[in-house]
């Protein structure tokens, strides 16, 4: 399914992995709206794009928010193409704390909120207006979630990010045996050590660490190859119900 004429939503498309998969959706001759929280490095990214991007503040947990998202993007075109980038880190919060106080439900509920909840929000929202949609080499429409590879190996620290990331992992073969009557396919992708703007903030010898830890590519991952691989997934017609690391064969030690 050829992404040309067609219009597509970047959920977290501002900056980072999202940025980047949008960036190769406009070259493809895709109409593409944003949906990001910020509104200044939404206007940035719509400055780069150019008249083929447009951005709606959204947050991905708000039902009406996202649907304006949506709509917007409907209103340019058969929503055919949903990326979804958004989300947020973990709390780094252990199970028992040095003193055996339990970690805070609350701060455990907001990550599995915002990276759970909110991908099954953007799901159900973009299946529905892909479920009208003509079908063109068999499909309505298709899509990519974002889970991590701290689904499969999860840090110290980490139970909440994981939790929320392998929820999404999970998800994936449940949502594409659902939507198949609608002939809608859904994929994952399970980045690993990203070069996003999150890990730009960090100080140099604490990247360069990072970077060792990948075996092969040893660096860091550029959003422009997670970009490359949403595509495939989003064109690739015979693809659906997958869960595919993009680590350079990394397994995360436990801590």
């Amino acid at each position: 399914m050829n992404m040309h004429g067609s219009s597509a939503l970047v959920t977290g498309g501002a900056s980072g992995l999202g940025l980047a998969t949008a960036r190769r959706m406009v070259d493809r001759g895709a109409q593409v709206v944003i949906a990001d929280l910020s509104e200044e490095h939404g206007a940035k990214a719509v400055a780069e794009l150019g008249d083929a991007a447009r951005f709606v503040p959204a947050d991905i947990t708000d039902e009406t928010a996202m649907s304006a998202a949506l709509d917007t993007a409907c209103e340019r075109g058969p929503l055919r193409f949903v990326v979804h980038c958004a989300g947020r880190g973990g709390d780094r919060v252990r199970i028992l704390d040095k003193e055996g106080n339990p970690g805070s439900l609350d701060t455990f509920a907001e990550v599995v909120r915002v990276n759970l909840v909110g991908t099954y929000n953007v799901l159900r929202l973009a299946a529905a207006r892909m479920a009208v949609n003509d079908l063109v080499e068999g499909d309505r429409g298709a899509m990519v979630l974002t889970a991590s590879v701290a689904a499969f190996d999860g840090q110290i620290g980490q139970t909440s990010y994981t939790a929320s990331k392998a929820g999404v992992h999970g998800m994936t073969l449940v949502a594409a045996r659902d939507l198949a009557s609608r002939q809608i396919r859904v994929n994952t992708i399970a980045p690993g050590i990203m070069d996003t703007p999150m890990l730009g903030r960090l100080r140099a010898i604490i990247r360069e660490s990072l970077a060792a830890q990948v075996p092969h590519p040893k660096r860091l991952g550029a959003p422009d190859e997670f970009a490359r691989l949403a595509i495939e997934m989003l064109e690739n017609s015979y693809l659906n119900a997958q869960t595919v690391r993009l680590d350079g064969a990394i397994r995360m030690a436990p801590r």
